[in-house]
């Protein structure tokens, strides 16, 4: 799988990766009041609005990106009418040709991991047939339970050619309460890069493993150092754009073949319209300011990516 990322990142030139993580204030009131219409206001009718929105999304942005990172917690928050669309998403987006990144978070050891691992990646048989629960072909996952944790979604990962993305150094401010201490001299997060890199040798790729990083934006420096020590490791880099990550502060994430990043941008995409210079498109057009804000980000990372 990480051979086809890789693929399409070439071949669109394009390392972005849309954030599918919706909140009811992003989505405009127009599909608002139809999906209430139609279903009321309840949680199916918030959930189907979530649907449109996401749809309208996927089809302005999908010739243009490799992937899409839907945020499974903004549909949990909607219960299983949430969890539905959360499937739905990830169903289109795979018909229109994207690999998803089901960013999930998850974190256990033993049955428990091996259960996740089969409900977003695997599947089960019943009475002799075959079953796919949400089929994404990445998924995020939480590696602080240490190798029990992490072994059993490898496995499910090399039974269907799938991969991980697994929590490195994360983009959030209070990420150094635990990442940035020092064991040994060296920083939790060198650590654990060196772990997801062995890890990552179980599972390769044609390059790159098929075993990647989550490595935040918000701390070029620290990219830098995990660049080194991950030299066939694929970095997911949230915090790009609203966080406050920089095109320029990404260009030590990739290698010199250009490589070794895929950047994600969540509600600086999805919510483009809401955001200053898209003030033009309006609500109504909201999809097209999506589509918009990913060409200004695909052009911003060219540039900065330049320098190589």
């Amino acid at each position: 799988m990480i051979d086809r990322l890789i693929s399409k990142i070439e071949s669109l030139e394009s390392p972005i990766v849309v954030g599918l993580d919706p909140m009811l204030e992003y989505v405009p009131e127009h599909i608002l009041e139809q999906s209430y219409q139609e279903k009321g206001e309840t949680l199916e009718g918030a959930a189907e609005a979530i649907w449109q929105y996401n749809k309208g999304i996927i089809d302005a942005t999908y010739d243009l990106i490799p992937a899409v990172k839907p945020q499974v917690a903004m549909y949990e928050q909607f219960g299983i009418e949430g969890l539905k669309v959360f499937k739905q998403t990830v169903d289109y987006a795979k018909e229109k040709g994207l690999i998803v990144i089901g960013d999930i978070k998850r974190g256990d050891i033993g049955s428990t991991s091996a259960a996740y691992a089969t409900g977003h990646l695997g599947k089960v048989t019943i009475a002799g047939k075959t079953y796919r629960g949400f089929d994404e072909d990445f998924i995020t996952v939480n590696p602080y339970l240490g190798s029990d944790g992490i072994l059993p979604f490898i496995k499910v990962c090399q039974e269907e050619s799938k991969g991980l993305f697994i929590l490195v150094k994360t983009s959030n401010p209070s990420s150094n309460e635990f990442q940035d201490q020092l064991i040994e001299r060296k920083p939790l997060y060198e650590l654990v890069g060196k772990k997801v890199a062995e890890w990552g040798e179980r599972h390769m790729g044609a390059s790159y493993s098929q075993i990647g990083a989550v490595v935040g934006a918000t701390y070029p420096e620290i990219g830098k150092t995990l660049r080194s020590l991950m030299p066939k490791t694929y970095f997911l880099v949230p915090g790009y754009g609203a966080q406050g990550g920089k095109a320029e502060d990404l260009v030590h994430y990739f290698n010199k073949d250009g490589l070794g990043a895929i950047v994600n941008s969540s509600r600086g995409i999805i919510a483009a319209y809401k955001q200053k210079g898209y003030e033009t498109f309006g609500s109504k057009n909201y999809a097209d300011a999506s589509r918009q804000a990913v060409i200004n980000m695909k052009e911003d990372i060219k540039n900065a990516l330049g320098s190589l």
